[in-house]
């Protein structure tokens, strides 16, 4: 693990101390779980927990919303209220980014997501996300894509409008001002 990849003791102290505070408050996202378990998970990968960390500082508000029994692994998703500010307009992926020729972004999702160590919210994972709560009633976020829309240059993004979940398709090479990414982490 690389020095970039961890984050200092009192950084891991308050992240804890706010990812608990988290956990208690949204007892409806994680009903059946034991945050001491996984704080030890947590305490035991400095990786993940760096991972939280940069969850966190660019607007996620992570919380644990399930746990894996295959795969004994719990996971964190962003779960602000609107997709994460700190990841806003930028393009879907590297190719998509490269291909602009003016008013580049910033940055690409898949690539942030990458550095960040998490993975971009599937569809599916997204659905399950909205019945936990009301996300992104004024802003959207890219999804993961399949290969198939990709390939012909689309990318897939959602919202939630009208107590509904809509999934739109827009250019990969586009970005927006109200659209972000969220992620998964699992532990």
């Amino acid at each position: 693990m690389t020095a970039k990849k961890q984050i200092s003791a009192e950084e891991s102290t308050e992240l804890l101390k706010t990812l608990r505070k988290r956990f208690e408050k949204n007892k409806g996202r994680h009903d059946r779980m034991d945050w001491s378990k996984i704080e030890a998970r947590l305490n035991s990968n400095a990786e993940k927990l760096w991972s939280l960390h940069e969850m966190e500082i660019s607007g996620g508000e992570p919380d644990v919303v399930d746990y894996d029994e295959k795969t004994d692994e719990y996971l964190f998703f962003d779960c602000a209220a609107e997709t994460p500010k700190g990841r806003r307009s930028f393009c879907y992926d590297r190719e998509a980014l490269d291909s602009r020729k003016e008013h580049k972004p910033q940055n690409d999702i898949i690539t942030v997501a990458k550095e960040m160590g998490v993975e971009v919210l599937s569809e599916e994972q997204y659905r399950y996300l909205q019945t936990l709560g009301e996300f992104d009633l004024k802003t959207s976020s890219w999804i993961k894509t399949p290969k198939e829309i990709r390939e012909l240059g689309g990318a897939l993004f959602c919202d939630r409008r009208y107590n509904t979940v809509f999934v739109y398709h827009n250019g990969a090479n586009s970005y927006y001002a109200a659209r972000a990414f969220r992620g998964v982490l699992k532990v």
